[in-house]
C-alpha cells in the first residue's frame, strides 16, 4: 500500500503559463536577505531624490492622500516559484513624481531600504505605471515579511527587484548594481528571459 503523501504535495495547474523554469506556488514563501526590520509608520517617510538633490519626502499619511492604484498580476521569484492572481494596492512612482511637480527623470533607479538592502533599475521599468509603493496586498495591509509597511512593487521583474522595506529611490545617470546584483544576479532581471545571474 502507497500513501498518496509519499509523493508529496501536488503543485496547482497554472492558469495560464509561466515563464521558463518556474513552477507554480500557491502560497506565498518569504525570502528576505536579512532580518526583518520593525518599522513605525508613525516615523516611516519615503523619499525621491534626482541629480543629488531630494525633490520629495512622504510621511504615511501623505502616501495614503494620493491617488491609490490596484494591480492584478502574477508575481515571479528568482528561486523559481510563481505565484498567479495576486492583488495589490499602492502609489505609482508617477503620481509621487506628479506631487512633487517634477518631469519624469530617464537613466537609472537605485532603491534604498530598511536594513541596507538596494537594487538597481532602468528609470523607465519604474515609469508609466510599471511600479508602485506597495502597501497593500490581497486587502490587507502588507505585512512585515514582505516587506509591509511599504515595499517597490515592479511586477514585471524578479520580485528581488521589488524591494522590501522602501524608503528611497535615487535616480542616477549611470547604472549601478545594488545588493544581490553585486554577488552575481542580473542587473536587470526578466523573468520571461530566465535573466537570473549575470551570464544569464
Amino acid at each position: 500500500m502507497i500513501n498518496n503523501k509519499f509523493f508529496g504535495r501536488k503543485r496547482p495547474e497554472p492558469a495560464r503559463p509561466v515563464p521558463p523554469g518556474q513552477y507554480l506556488e500557491d502560497g506565498f514563501p518569504v525570502l528576505s536577505a536579512g532580518p526583518t526590520p520593525k518599522v513605525d509608520t508613525a516615523t516611516w517617510d519615503f523619499s525621491i531624490e534626482i541629480d543629488g538633490s531630494k525633490i520629495g519626502t512622504w510621511s504615511w499619511d501623505q502616501l495614503n492622500a494620493l491617488p491609490q492604484t490596484d494591480i492584478h498580476t502574477d508575481i515571479h521569484c528568482v528561486t523559481k516559484w510563481s505565484k498567479q492572481d495576486t492583488d495589490w494596492r499602492g502609489v505609482t512612482i508617477d503620481d509621487l513624481l506628479k506631487d512633487a511637480d517634477v518631469e519624469p527623470p530617464t537613466g537609472f533607479v537605485m532603491a534604498g531600504c530598511d536594513g541596507g538592502y538596494t537594487t538597481n533599475v532602468p528609470a523607465p521599468d519604474v515609469l508609466n505605471g510599471k511600479a508602485i509603493l506597495a502597501h497593500t496586498y490581497d486587502g490587507q495591509p502588507l505585512a512585515p515579511e514582505h516587506g509591509g509597511p511599504v515595499r517597490l512593487f515592479i511586477p514585471h521583474l524578479y520580485l528581488w527587484k521589488s524591494a522590501k522595506w522602501i524608503r528611497s529611490l535615487t535616480f542616477m545617470d549611470q547604472d549601478v548594481p545594488g545588493f544581490w546584483e553585486r554577488y552575481g544576479y542580473h542587473m536587470y532581471g526578466d523573468p520571461w528571459r530566465e535573466q537570473r545571474y549575470t551570464n544569464d
